[in-house]
């Protein structure tokens, strides 16, 4: 995992939920490619095309809200996704992303002041945007030592893969 984090955004709503984020209709695909190919169709079925590795999705409150199924963080990692900022998340897709290595950070407004496609760098270990366009600097709400740790690994998987103490 980057601590530091550059990427363009793409900006979304309020309460994109699980459904959205990786509709029900293709909950069979076993394929990571594949299943990248479908995620936040059901936002618009554009953004999985146009969305470019290393991006960065940003959105209001509540994203993540919905069932709790893994397959929403598996499909913004598979398509390339490398953070989710929001105002909030919904506590379970909240752990699912960390648990599977998808970096997420609450920045408050931060949909507020930027543009479609506007590039930022986030450092993850501070919590902090940086405007790239302006310098300006937003504080977010710093990760905690154990989601720091997981997803250092990469995920709880191969943390524990690796024999590291989970305490």
């Amino acid at each position: 995992m980057q601590e530091i984090i550059r990427g363009k955004v793409l900006i979304l709503g309020k309460n994109i939920d699980t459904d959205q984020i990786y509709p029900g209709r293709y909950l069979e695909i076993v394929s990571p490619e594949e299943i990248g190919s479908h995620c936040l169709e059901g936002v618009d079925p554009e953004i999985p095309k146009n969305f470019r590795k290393g991006d960065i999705v940003v959105a209001e409150s509540n994203f993540g809200c919905g069932s709790s199924r893994e397959h929403a963080p598996i499909a913004l990692l598979n398509m390339g996704a490398s953070l989710v900022i929001a105002d909030s998340f919904a506590r379970i897709f909240f752990r699912n992303s960390i648990n599977l290595g998808l970096p997420l950070l609450v920045v408050k407004g931060l949909y507020k002041v930027l543009k479609d496609g506007e590039e930022i760098e986030v450092d993850l270990r501070k919590g902090t945007v940086t405007l790239l366009s302006t310098g300006k600097v937003l504080q977010g709400e710093m990760l905690g030592d154990m989601a720091m740790k997981i997803l250092s690994h990469g995920g709880i998987k191969d943390m524990m893969r690796e024999g590291r103490d989970l305490i």
